[in-house]
């Protein structure tokens, strides 16, 4: 489904020029002349992109953005501002307002097209990331890994999540449960970076991550996702929960119960000893690899070291 992108403008011919230049690159274009009229086909359209003229009788582009930004319906929709001036103040008025991005009048087609595809390109980016950590979300992570799997490139998945977490996020709260998912995020991530600057980092949801990188260096990052983990999960309990190795919770029947500190298992899949044919293969062996981590009682990592034949 191509993406769909709203012209406004009052005047008719540069209306025209740029519906028919996104038209033939291939995106669904309807256009309005006036700012009420906009406001009311982006709300019935929801449009992906909003290319908005900011001279325009009754409402300016300004008000429209602004509008467009506090309507629900709209509030993430893409912007970007066209201005027949170049003064500094015009372009702040614009950012200001809620736009992406602004474009000087005249302009050709050909930086209207990069423009366009480049916001629309960062507005799909953002839209995949995680709100909590900020980390590519499944979409991307599948991405990366099909991207693997179809360039026949040697590849690692390396899956982690937290053991214990439900029961502390339901006895120390979800603002602290959130602080814990976020230093996870970190954990991995530095880990990552010790060993590879290319490596890939996804937040699949909750307090599942993965990391797509090289088999050479995949054992030694699962080992210091637990190091690192490990070595700072006390800064999330009191003292003398971290001495007994455990927290009391009161159940439904009111009787307590010995619920182990949180800590992290970490499943890692390669190409080192077999082949994968979709995304779906690695990540299930990474997941059951995961699975065969949570037996042990501590924090651990386990690698798939079994030959496909």
């Amino acid at each position: 489904m191509p993406e769909s992108i709203l012209v406004v403008d009052d005047d008719p011919d540069i209306a025209r020029f740029v519906e028919v230049n996104l038209r033939s690159a291939g995106y669904d274009v309807s256009v309005a002349s006036d700012g009420e009229q906009a406001l009311e086909k982006a709300g019935l359209l929801r449009p992906d992109l909003v290319l908005l003229d900011v001279m325009m009788p009754r409402i300016d582009g300004f008000e429209v953005a602004h509008r467009l930004r506090r309507n629900p319906q709209t509030a993430t929709t893409s912007i970007i501002m066209l201005t027949a001036k170049a003064l500094a103040t015009d372009k702040v008025l614009g950012l200001t307002a809620g736009a992406d991005d602004y474009i000087i009048k005249p302009f050709d087609p050909i930086e209207l097209l990069a423009r366009v595809k480049g916001t629309l390109r960062r507005a799909k980016e953002m839209r995949n990331l995680s709100p909590l950590t900020g980390l590519p979300g499944n979409i991307r992570i599948q991405e990366e890994i099909e991207r693997m799997v179809r360039e026949d490139l040697p590849f690692a998945v390396v899956y982690a999540d937290l053991d214990n977490f439900k029961a502390y996020n339901d006895q120390k709260g979800f603002v602290q449960g959130d602080r814990l998912i976020q230093a996870t995020a970190r954990v991995v991530q530095d880990a990552v970076m010790e060993f590879a600057t290319d490596g890939f980092v996804g937040h699949v949801g909750g307090d599942d991550f993965v990391a797509v990188l090289r088999p050479d260096i995949a054992e030694g990052v699962a080992k210091r996702i637990v190091e690192a983990f490990d070595a700072q999960i006390s800064g999330f309990y009191e003292p003398e929960e971290m001495a007994q190795g455990f927290v009391e919770v009161e159940d439904r029947k009111g009787e307590m119960q010995r619920i182990p500190l949180v800590g992290v298992s970490v499943g890692i899949a390669t190409t080192d000893v077999r082949s994968y044919a979709h995304f779906g293969e690695a990540v299930s062996m990474a997941t059951e690899m995961k699975q065969f981590a949570k037996r042990d009682a501590r924090s651990s990592y386990a690698i798939d070291r079994r030959r496909a034949d």
